[in-house]
């Protein structure tokens, strides 16, 4: 089975080159890795070029505009792009376990999508990774796992044996595109992410609302995929549930209505979309 990754970045190249180098080293390599640009200026791509040269894996780099936050738009070209049979998404501030890649591939089965989390890396950690340190999947990694949306110090190690069973056992959680994984053909079918979506939030839980809707279920990654989120200022709002937000009224109107499909999404992206490709 074929992974694409597709990397999500707005001007960090530093990060990035660290999740590329992560990439770069899985015991499972994946068939591709495309890094979905929302508009960087020239350092990313140069980053990318260099990284290119000596990456074990075809590496491309699709670059839109910089139009404010438009995620969704940015990783509909990753997947259009991507020609693997299976999607693995990934943000351009995660450094991933040497195993990460064959963890999903592992977990991957039919009529299911998958969740992972991510361990929140303090300040000052973070500032270690960056300046060349390598990452710890252990429950003694410098890390805030009181935050709401972070992995759990019990969850903090790979264990794959209790991997299979939480997957099986529990549903996915909170959502979170930071990691998360998909059946190509699956996300073909609904259409991808919901372009009309711009700004900060919900466009994740909308996608995986309409793949819901479509009769998939979403399964959680404990003791697997292990990824070190790096600190940065957060871009969400103080109360990421506001309803009178736009994208939170899309994300209920999918919810209550059963849609499956988005009417603005991969399809706009014909020229990158591979012969036989398309969303019903």
């Amino acid at each position: 089975m074929r992974a694409s990754v597709i990397v999500l970045t707005y001007n960090w190249p530093t990060a990035l080159e660290r999740v590329l180098e992560g990439l770069a080293k899985q015991v499972l390599l994946p068939f591709e890795v495309i890094v979905a640009d929302d508009g960087s200026r020239p350092d990313t791509a140069a980053v990318i070029e260099r990284a290119a040269a000596t990456f074990p894996v075809p590496l491309r780099h699709l670059w839109q505009e910089d139009l404010g936050f438009r995620a969704a738009r940015a990783r509909n070209r990753g997947i259009a792009a991507s020609r693997g049979e299976y999607v693995i998404l990934l943000d351009g501030d995660m450094l991933v376990h040497p195993q990460f890649i064959a963890d999903h591939l592992m977990l991957a089965e039919r009529g299911y999508f998958l969740q992972g989390g991510r361990l929140k890396a303090t300040p000052g950690e973070s500032a270690r990774l960056l300046a060349g340190g390598r990452p710890v999947f252990a429950p003694w990694v410098q890390a805030d796992f009181d935050e709401f949306d972070g992995t759990r110090r019990l969850y903090a190690f790979r264990q794959p044996l209790l991997a299979r069973w939480k997957a099986r056992s529990r549903s996915g959680g909170r959502v979170m595109s930071c990691n998360m994984s998909f059946w190509r053909d699956d996300l073909l079918r609904v259409n991808g992410f919901d372009e009309r979506m711009e700004g900060y939030g919900a466009e994740d839980r909308e996608l995986a609302a309409r793949l819901e809707n479509a009769g998939l279920r979403r399964r959680a990654l404990k003791w697997s995929a292990l990824a070190v989120h790096l600190w940065h200022d957060s871009r969400s709002p103080p109360d990421v549930d506001d309803m009178s937000l736009p994208n939170n009224r899309l994300f209920l109107a999918t919810r209550t209505q059963g849609i499956v499909r988005c009417e603005q999404g991969i399809d706009r992206h014909v020229e990158l979309l591979g012969h036989g490709d398309h969303a019903p």
